[in-house]
């Protein structure tokens, strides 16, 4: 699922209608990309096409974000004139879309397990974990509106068939409502992780030197007496790794699933 983006205006002063290839005008094409038949390919001045187009974007953002991020950058990399991008695109919100397709293909479906729909919503959320840190604006695009591509829908398509297929889960309902709060506790933790790996960058501290930072304050705090339960966190909690929070809260998740479902 992904946030939808307000389109790019179209920063060069003209009119992305009247492409200098002679493509059609967007609003005589189809709304969304994936129906929409991709321009042959001309060999001069360099070669386009969606996936070297989308490739390149992918590897901008991976580097800087998802503010570095537009046609005309894209269009940079590639050595091409912006105008030749809206050929293959109508605006900065179908290249987004694409870009998250894109990530959705890395992300394996689980092998069928038989009917384990533990094992298989698991296997689910951590690789979609995996692909958002390897691609962290990807966390910023989870979320809200479904994704609509043929990876995204392939990836949904999966996580629905675990359960339709499992023991208890005997309605489209009770799937829909499994799936979605997996999917709720997964957005939440990746962007939490990701917003972390970007504070470390961002300020230069790891957590454990940021924690060494905050010590005093904190220490000043707790010896007031007004926060107990935190004072008990900060004291006695063991020490966890980011798998090991992942996961555990991940079993919450499914715990409470699993309780809800009728007893066999």
């Amino acid at each position: 699922m992904a946030t939808r983006r307000h389109p790019e205006p179209h920063g060069d002063g003209s009119d992305a209608g009247s492409d200098l290839d002679g493509a059609e005008s967007p609003a005589d094409t189809p709304t969304l990309v994936w129906e929409r038949p991709e321009p042959p390919s001309r060999p001069t001045p360099s070669p386009l096409s969606r996936d070297r187009i989308v490739r390149a974007a992918i590897a901008l953002a991976d580097a800087d974000g998802l503010d570095a991020v537009s046609l005309r950058k894209v269009a940079a990399v590639l050595d091409a004139g912006p105008m030749r991008l809206y050929r293959y695109l109508s605006a900065k919100e179908e290249l987004l879309d694409l870009m998250v397709d894109e990530v959705y293909g890395e992300i394996d479906a689980p092998e069928p397990s038989g009917g384990d729909w533990r094992r298989d919503l698991r296997s689910h959320a951590r690789r979609t974990r995996a692909a958002a840190l390897r691609h962290e604006w990807f966390a910023d695009l989870l979320g809200g509106r479904p994704h609509l591509g043929p990876n995204a829908l392939a990836n949904f398509e999966s996580s629905l068939a675990a359960l339709r297929r499992a023991p208890g889960f005997e309605g489209i309902d009770t799937v829909l409502a499994a799936v979605e709060a997996v999917d709720a506790y997964l957005v939440g933790a990746v962007r939490k992780e990701v917003a972390e790996l970007r504070a470390e960058r961002s300020t230069g501290l790891d957590e454990q030197q940021w924690q060494i930072a905050a010590g005093p304050y904190i220490g000043r705090m707790l010896a007031t007496g007004r926060y107990p339960t935190l004072s008990e966190a900060v004291v006695e909690a063991a020490p966890r790794d980011a798998d090991t929070v992942f996961d555990t809260g991940l079993t919450y998740v499914l715990d409470g699933i699993a309780a809800r479902l009728p007893r066999p």
